[in-house]
């Protein structure tokens, strides 16, 4: 019987060859913690004994959800971490250079590796092929003092993808109608492995979405195979070498399989305040928004903004609705600053965020007010959690978005182009 991706990867950091539903001790890769989380997952590495971690140098400490501080409280976490850095010799991240998930893509990771972070999102480096998976600060913890931890190799949905997406619809509607179908813990504790023939039609960007958010459905990692989309994405970002094939074999085991036909979706949003309260374009049109937020380690990337501008260029944002628009990285932003976008999209009325999680995290940077609205291109819309429980977040892709900042109400971006 073959293998699921999931399980051979874990193969190969266990040792031997292992099946959905063994707990197994494995090698962690990279290790990630941030500003949110990171202060605990040090302390309790301290409280057990442990100085530095045992990998320093694929330890990964971002100051990415508090940036520039807005409380001394957090500023002083900030102090914290940059202390920890120092003295163990872990890799930091400053202000402004990024999410860590759309970092750690760019910059780490591997096919076949495990990424564990003290952040749920960490399963984003599914899209190249390595386990991603969210850990809470203890585990995080313990992967960051012995370079291992146990797991429970989960068992695989398996996501065929047909045909071919059609005009203003595109992976974030492909991961909320998979979520809507699916639930919110109808794969909890499962891996999600993409596939099919229409995988060729998702680069790698759009990889990227697709696995962010497979936790939003219970998913423990949401895998791709590594493919040539893979190599030519970390060819581009130099890291071209580190690349390897990794596929499921014809022959492997799945707990269930579920097709979708990319051509039958629609525009596709998550209503308040569930991401699997999902609902079609038609079903909310003309919903009064007061804000839009389009970035996030979701949909912070060039093509994302790319996206957006293929629907906003050339026109100005409703006087009653304020766009939001913050890169993923400090790569993304430069980039898309020598193309013009960022101007382009202040002179449509735009605000320009710096790199970071902002508005997402509800910290700063775009809380909204009682009674307000807000669609935004980010991966959780629980009631307060962008900052105000008395308002109500939709979440949608970057072209919806775009179109609702024009109409100033939720809006199809077939209509508005």
């Amino acid at each position: 019987m073959g293998q699921t991706i999931a399980e051979k990867i874990f193969s190969s950091h266990a040792g031997k060859t292992v099946r959905a539903g063994e707990i197994v001790v494995a090698e962690v890769d990279v290790a990630l913690i941030q500003d949110g989380t990171g202060p605990l997952a040090i302390r309790q590495m301290r409280a057990m004994g442990f100085d530095k971690p045992r990998r320093p140098e694929r330890t990964l400490v971002f100051l990415d959800h508090a940036l520039p501080s807005p409380r001394r409280e957090l500023a002083t976490d900030h102090v914290f971490l940059r202390d920890f850095a120092r003295s163990s010799g872990a890799v930091i991240r400053e202000h402004g250079y990024g999410i860590c998930h759309q970092v750690v893509a760019e910059d780490w990771a591997e096919p076949g590796q495990i990424v564990v972070g003290a952040d749920s999102h960490t399963c984003m480096a599914g899209a190249l092929g390595a386990f991603g998976t969210g850990m809470g600060s203890t585990d995080v913890a313990v992967a960051m003092a012995l370079g291992n931890n146990w797991f429970r190799v989960p068992e695989t949905l398996r996501i065929n993808l047909l045909g071919r997406f059609k005009e203003g619809v595109g992976p974030k509607d492909l991961i909320l109608h998979l979520i809507g179908r699916v639930g919110a813990d109808g794969a909890t504790y499962q891996a999600l492995e993409f596939g099919g023939e229409a995988l060729r039609e998702i680069p790698l960007t759009g990889r990227l979405t697709l696995a962010n958010m497979a936790v939003e459905c219970g998913a423990k990692a949401g895998l791709f195979p590594s493919d040539e989309v893979t190599r030519e994405f970390m060819e581009r970002h130099g890291r071209g070498g580190a690349w390897r094939p990794l596929a499921p074999d014809p022959d492997a085991e799945y707990a269930r399989t579920m097709t979708i036909d990319l051509g039958g979706l629609e525009p596709t949003l998550a209503c308040p305040h569930r991401v699997d309260n999902t609902a079609g374009i038609a079903e909310v049109r003309g919903t009064p928004v007061q804000q839009v937020f389009i970035g996030s380690c979701t949909n912070g990337r060039l093509e994302d903004l790319a996206e957006a501008l293929s629907v906003l260029d050339g026109k100005q944002v409703n006087p009653n609705t304020r766009l939001l628009i913050q890169p993923a990285s400090r790569r993304v932003w430069l980039e898309a600053d020598s193309l013009g976008y960022l101007a382009r999209f202040v002179r449509a009325g735009a605000v320009i965020l710096p790199p970071g999680c902002g508005p997402c995290a509800g910290i700063h940077l775009g809380i909204l007010g009682d009674g307000e609205t807000c669609v935004s291109t980010t991966n959780r819309n629980f009631e307060g959690r962008m900052g105000n429980p008395q308002s109500a977040v939709y979440l949608a892709s970057p072209a919806v978005a775009a179109a609702t900042a024009v109409a100033g109400g939720i809006a199809d971006p077939r209509e508005v182009r």
